[in-house]
């Protein structure tokens, strides 16, 4: 008897891969063994990291507010992850990668007044400079790509799983439980602990809000919905945010010696968390079928150690 093919990899797409924590999502999912695609507007990263050549790893160049760019990829997909929120309604990735000097960046966010997007997740300029709001990159998009990835499994070759009514037959039954062992479709959110002092308030309430929408839209599809509210992210090849880090570090010990309820601290309130961390947790949070909604800082860094084990093993 000829051996059993090999079960087919599981399907991980994570809009925003080029990005600072999208990058590390992509990198710990393919060490897990799982099959990605980012899709974000430049594709493949200049430069490539490392593991950009992985053969598991594939980068799809699309605009996320068009769907027309990416949703054919997204019936495939075990689980979607949303990494293209945005900190401030500027400019500033030139800031923290360290590129430009702190001040400039600093002049940007004062002098920046932002847009306007509608909830449907369309905004004018059709993919300029106008795209760089709260309300678009935060929420609008969010809310589109998943009822994009619902869509695509409602007409695509990975059906939603359905809980099966009391008067179905035994063969839809049985084939609503054969379809039932397949892992449940998950739609992942990267949000944010807390907002801050220096940032609007709009920061945090459109992340909430897509998270509101979310939870709903998981709720009336049965998808999975895993929204990740990580604290401040640092790393080194980041300089820039490890005296940032420290800073919040410092204000979490602190706030920590009060029960944690000193007013006003925001996401300075919560111990900063390395990128590899977040990753880990978020590929691990989907990889755990019992979790769902809000994975907050102790859950994070819970998964993360999880994922840790299981690599050291």
């Amino acid at each position: 008897m000829p051996p059993s093919p090999p079960p087919p990899l599981r399907h991980l797409i994570v809009c925003g891969g080029n990005g600072f924590l999208g990058s590390r999502i992509c990198q710990t999912a393919l060490t897990r063994g799982w099959s990605v695609t980012s899709i974000s507007r430049r594709g493949a990263p200049s430069p490539p990291p490392p593991w950009s050549d992985h053969p598991n790893m594939t980068w799809h160049s699309g605009n996320i507010l068009h769907p027309n760019t990416y949703s054919h990829l997204l019936s495939t997909a075990t689980a979607v992850v949303h990494s293209m929120g945005i900190l401030l309604e500027a400019d500033y990735k030139g800031v923290i990668s360290g590129q430009e000097p702190i001040i400039s960046g600093i002049k940007k966010v004062l002098t920046n007044t932002g847009g306007s997007a509608d909830a449907s997740g369309s905004a004018s300029g059709g993919g300029g400079r106008g795209d760089l709001t709260y309300e678009t990159m935060n929420r609008d998009s969010a809310l589109l790509l998943a009822k994009e990835y619902v869509n695509a499994l409602s007409t695509g070759s990975s059906k939603i799983p359905a809980s099966p009514s009391s008067s179905s037959s035994s063969a839809e039954a049985d084939k609503t439980q054969s379809s039932s062992t397949q892992p449940k479709p998950t739609f992942v959110y990267i949000s944010a602990a807390d907002g801050a002092l220096i940032l609007p308030n709009r920061y945090i309430s459109t992340k909430r809000e897509a998270e509101t929408g979310l939870t709903k839209l998981g709720e009336t599809s049965n998808i999975r919905t895993i929204l990740v509210r990580p604290a401040f992210l640092y790393d080194s090849s980041r300089p820039v945010t490890i005296p940032l880090a420290f800073a919040t570090g410092v204000t979490s010990a602190v706030n920590g010696l009060f029960g944690g309820k000193l007013p006003l601290l925001g996401a300075a309130g919560y111990k900063p968390l390395k990128v590899d961390v977040v990753a880990e947790a978020a590929v691990k949070a989907i990889e755990e079928e019992s979790v769902s909604g809000v994975v907050d800082v102790n859950k994070i860094q819970e998964l993360a150690t999880k994922a840790w084990r299981e690599a050291m093993l």
